[in-house]
């Protein structure tokens, strides 16, 4: 119907005549729900040309297209440009942000918002709880909740169940449970929302209680449960859960792979995906991407062909999620040439996909590649290089040993343009730079200018390029730091003989070996694994 209707309305357009103000948003509409992206530009650059861009319903419609592709900045340009927006274009906008997972500039939304003569309704103050929990915000939730007791939305299933799945989100089981206790009438996602809440936050006996008072649970229902053993308790109870819930799918299979990828434990994930497969379960992009995942902390390629042969027979290695798995896994295997075959095949990107290619790159060697790769990402409308991305460009200029001015304008482009705050890694790497030309004091003063004088990894960096430098003097301020922030390890006592050594000074080179042997200090003998053929023992895949 509405494909029939878009066609005919391209006839009277391309015949001259003039469709009415409401004909307008009807077909904006119906192009977007149809997905025809092409038509729908092709509509706002017509009603910008005739006239209709102060309508506030056709605005709200161009909104909603650009949303729903995720041109944020292409929706929120159109949302700026209304002289009148109203409630529904607020929200469009905010919930445009939420569902494209940009959660702060969602609330950055909506308290402008609140500072406008438009009052926000149930809409807005649920899609801003939304945001609060992806953020863990629980101090602004709070205050939502109190703007939503204030309007009566409380009361209402759809409030509460959003305030159920803010609070848990952000930590807050008591109060998740508080919402719930006090709801007149609760409906499905009311219940799953309370057992997620218990089960996400490590409190398991609650969690199968809630199950146990539900009236009809669901799969879903089965699902949290499960994935709150897997992550929190015993991974054989999550498959007991497994095998009792009545209509298991992929997402309960896929959290006990997760689960034993988090754990460290990748042969585990690799027997359940094992299983998954022979019990002919549907897998679908979630399931390539975490046993992905599990394959590349194991460098098992053999594995990890296997299983992208098994996304390309899903038809799900053009997925964003498949194909940033499937980059990271062949970079760490070594086999970063597949790996940036697929980033340039791959018909969508996200800032996971670059990140991945980045890390690709850094990790292998590829250092050139990094620097020529993140320029590209700068030009990317809509992509935002974050804390990873400059942690990789960094360490590309250290590794390349570039000018040190060249990395500090990455460094500071990075905090004062993305708003990005330095991490102790962001600092490690700076050290290690300065310390590369040979500025040691300019690197201390960066850790206490940093903020990061209480963690040890810091001070370790710094020792580290002191040796290299052999700059008795800082070195010296450094393993002191060292020993009082980790105790007596071997590493301080180490390098200071060693920088001892390199200046001939064997006397100090004896007492601190005779000071390691009374505190006994021993170096660690270090170990390494490689990988052999037929990683999981006595399984077979069939491809």
């Amino acid at each position: 119907m509405e494909r029939r209707a878009l066609l005919e309305a391209s006839k009277m357009l391309c015949a001259g005549t003039k469709p009415s103000e409401n004909a307008l948003v009807q077909l904006v509409r119906a192009s977007t729900n149809l997905r025809w992206d092409f038509c729908s530009a092709q509509l706002h650059s017509y009603i910008l040309r005739s006239g209709f861009g102060s309508s506030v319903s056709i605005s709200n419609a161009i909104i909603r297209f650009y949303a729903r592709i995720g041109s944020l900045d292409d929706a929120y340009q159109v949302f700026v440009d209304m002289p009148q927006p109203s409630v529904v274009s607020w929200n469009s906008v905010i919930s445009g942000c939420v569902r494209s997972g940009e959660f702060r500039r969602a609330l950055g939304i909506f308290v402008q918002l609140e500072r406008s003569h438009i009052f926000a309704d149930s809409y807005s103050l649920t899609a801003a709880l939304a945001a609060c929990g992806q953020l863990r915000f629980l101090q602004l939730g709070e205050s939502i909740h109190s703007k939503i007791v204030k309007f009566g939305v409380e009361s209402s299933i759809v409030g509460s169940n959003c305030l159920i799945d803010m609070y848990g989100k952000c930590g807050s089981v008591e109060e998740a449970i508080l919402v719930f206790n006090k709801m007149i009438e609760k409906d499905i996602i009311s219940w799953n929302s309370v057992i997620a809440a218990c089960a996400r936050n490590g409190r398991l006996k609650q969690a199968v209680a809630m199950l146990k008072q539900m009236p009809n649970p669901d799969t879903i229902s089965y699902n949290e449960l499960i994935n709150g053993f897997a992550q929190f308790g015993d991974i054989e109870e999550a498959i007991k859960i497994l095998t009792k819930t009545p209509n298991p799918n992929s997402s309960s299979w896929n959290s006990i792979i997760t689960g034993y990828v988090n754990r460290n434990q990748p042969l585990g994930a690799l027997d359940i995906f094992c299983k998954m497969h022979s019990e002919n379960m549907e897998m679908d992009r979630y399931t390539f991407s975490s046993i992905l995942s599990g394959v590349a902390g194991l460098s098992a390629l053999t594995w990890g062909m296997l299983i992208h042969s098994c996304t390309i027979k899903s038809g799900l290695d053009t997925s964003v999620v498949v194909g940033s798995a499937l980059i990271d896994m062949y970079s760490k295997c070594g086999h970063v040439k597949n790996a940036e075959s697929i980033f340039q095949l791959l018909p969508g990107k996200n800032l996971v996909t670059w990140n991945a290619m980045i890390s690709g790159f850094a990790h292998n060697g590829k250092f050139s590649k990094v620097i020529h790769l993140f320029e590209q990402l700068q030009m990317e409308r809509g992509i935002r290089p974050d804390e990873i991305t400059f942690l990789n460009v960094l360490s590309a200029c250290l590794h390349n040993r570039m000018d040190l001015e060249i990395a500090k304008e990455y460094f500071e482009s990075m905090i004062k343009d993305h708003g990005i705050e330095p991490t102790i890694e962001h600092c490690c790497c700076m050290i290690r730079l300065l310390g590369q030309k040979g500025n040691l004091r300019r690197a201390e003063r960066l850790i206490h200018e940093l903020g990061f004088g209480a963690s040890v990894l810091v001070w370790r960096a710094l020792l580290g390029v002191c040796e290299a430098s052999k700059d008795l003097e800082v070195a010296k301020t450094a393993a002191a730091k060292v020993i009082e922030l980790e105790g007596d390890e071997g590493y301080a006592y180490l390098v200071m003989s060693n920088i001892h050594a390199s200046y001939g000074k064997w006397e100090d080179v004896k007492t601190i070996r005779s000071l390691m042997i009374e505190k006994g200090v021993r170096k660690i003998a270090g170990r390494s694994w490689i990988e052999l053929e037929n990683v999981v023992q006595n399984t077979f895949l069939r491809v």
